[in-house]
């Protein structure tokens, strides 16, 4: 009896074991199971992405959205940053899967890319100094000296609008843009209105100001390599944030209020 009853002891325990261990396999599958995607952004545009200096992570309205979003769709977020002339090719090629920079969906983007269903409106504004009362137009910037952004949709737009009539400087990041126009060294920039907003309201608060009118009504995408497994799932999150309000969260954290059509 004593020694059946040992054997019985030690089959139950044999059969805990298997199970604990049939368990922590089944977890480690689980977490093995949530693939890890590379998403490019743009360490430079405020307030959609932005260095934290005090926790030397990437901060901002695009952040805060693709973190969701890849919790939703089922996927761990690999961020890498560079210059925004660099994101499309970078994702074109297959280097980055996914990017978000405050992207503007465009016919010819989406040829060589897939986009997201747009996830911010946008449009183009110009900025100045605030002791300049000459421009309210971008018609007024003919003849003048104007910085944008290489690679952005504001350059083009420039080039087809003034062309030659202006002195169209492109930098590679917004900061060298707007410190060009602190320092008197072009006469006006001309960029992505949030970005030109949050750039007057903080670091150019009483010395530069935005002038005019919205220019050319743009909308905000994700993009994803051709073919992407992800579009659907983060077009599925999207809706899915709207819906139950995270959208609104995120937007109030980085812009005061929600868009008046949510």
């Amino acid at each position: 009896m004593k020694k059946s009853s040992i054997t019985s002891s030690l089959l139950k325990q044999s059969a805990l074991f298997s199970a604990m261990a049939l368990g922590f396999g089944l977890g480690a599958s689980a977490m093995a199971q949530t693939p890890t995607v590379n998403v490019a952004t743009d360490p430079s545009f405020v307030p959609f992405e932005m260095l934290d200096p005090d926790t030397g992570e990437m901060i901002g309205f695009d952040m805060d959205i693709i973190n969701e979003v890849a919790e939703r769709a089922g996927f761990e977020v690999n961020l890498t940053t560079m210059e925004f002339a660099g994101i499309i090719p970078a994702v074109q090629t297959g280097n980055q899967e996914i990017a978000i920079a405050g992207v503007t969906i465009t016919e010819e983007r989406a040829e060589i890319v897939d986009f997201s269903d747009p996830y911010y409106d946008s449009g183009l504004q110009i900025i100045v100094r605030a002791d300049n009362d000459s421009v309210e137009t971008v018609e007024d910037l003919e003849g003048m000296t104007i910085a944008t952004k290489i690679g952005s949709t504001s350059y083009d737009y420039l080039q087809e609008t003034l062309g030659e009539d202006a002195d169209i400087t492109p930098y590679p990041g917004t900061s060298d843009m707007y410190m060009a126009l602190l320092g008197r060294n072009v006469d006006a920039a001309f960029y992505d209105a949030p970005n030109v907003a949050y750039f007057a309201k903080t670091r150019g608060e009483g010395r530069a100001k935005v002038v005019g009118p919205l220019y050319e009504g743009q909308q905000y995408g994700i993009v994803f390599h051709k073919g992407s497994e992800w579009v659907e799932p983060t077009n599925q999150a999207l809706a899915e944030m709207r819906e139950d309000g995270t959208y609104d969260e995120i937007f109030e954290k980085w812009f005061g209020e929600a868009p008046e059509d949510e």
